[in-house]
């Protein structure tokens, strides 16, 4: 992108030039000369106003150094966790697939099986969407089972492999798709995405602060950890991913 982010409310910008239309000339005819078109470009504004924040009080300094002292991470990774949710649950309501023909939100899908993961992949297909290899599947646990329990998507008898590793998780390439499970979205929810469908941009790290109460008239101490960042569906977004859900 351009720009950058070094306080909140900064913008930033990500352009991408479009497709030019070219031309079939015929030698001896008319390829002497050509026409050019002038250049095109789209672009997204992001507003990096969020931030997610985690924290805890302490009742004294004492309380902060025994857990910090003794080389355990479960404190910051705590918190991490906890700003790390409140930009996923986010991100999530970023979703908001085309619902015009044809239709990116798939309703009424009480069982995810290899029609359902055909047919999204035709979606997919039909949106041009990059054929680079980076089409992921995010499904909840049910959805999950539901794979896991059909012989011919996850015996090796049939095919089946998995591979890569995302994040830590083995991720099953059916169809097209790296399909990882993600236990925070309702029962029977899923979403097939490209990466170009959404943006995000942050700043560089994590800060972490930890500060005395005093001048508030209180003992204890706070820890907190917190990020600033902003996300907006991509150019195109609305039909770079596709939503599964029951209901």
């Amino acid at each position: 992108y351009e720009g950058a982010i070094a306080r909140q409310g900064d913008t930033v910008r990500v352009s991408q030039v479009n497709a030019v239309t070219g031309q079939l000339l015929t030698i001896g005819t008319d390829a002497d000369s050509f026409s050019s078109s002038a250049l095109s470009s789209s672009y997204v504004d992001l507003v990096a106003d969020k931030r997610a924040v985690a924290s805890y009080t302490f009742q004294d300094m004492v309380q902060l150094q025994s857990q910090l002292g003794q080389d355990n991470p479960e404190v910051m990774e705590s918190l991490k966790y906890g700003m790390a949710e409140q930009i996923n649950n986010y991100l999530y309501s970023l979703v908001s697939p085309s619902t015009s023909a044809p239709d990116h939100l798939l309703n009424s899908v009480t069982d995810m099986n290899a029609s359902q993961l055909s047919a999204s992949r035709l979606l997919a297909a039909q949106a041009k969407w990059a054929n680079d290899g980076r089409w992921y599947g995010l499904l909840d646990p049910s959805y999950m089972s539901d794979i896991m329990n059909a012989t011919t998507l996850t015996s090796s008898d049939y095919g089946a492999s998995d591979a890569p590793v995302i994040s830590g998780q083995v991720a099953m390439k059916r169809f097209g798709f790296n399909l990882l499970e993600d236990n925070s979205r309702a029962t029977d929810t899923a979403i097939f995405f490209h990466p170009d469908f959404l943006h995000m941009v942050t700043q560089s790290e994590v800060q972490v602060k930890i500060s005395d109460l005093h001048a508030l008239g209180q003992f204890g101490v706070k820890m907190s950890c917190d990020i600033i960042f902003g996300a907006k569906l991509a150019i195109n977004g609305n039909v770079k991913h596709i939503k599964v859900l029951a209901a």
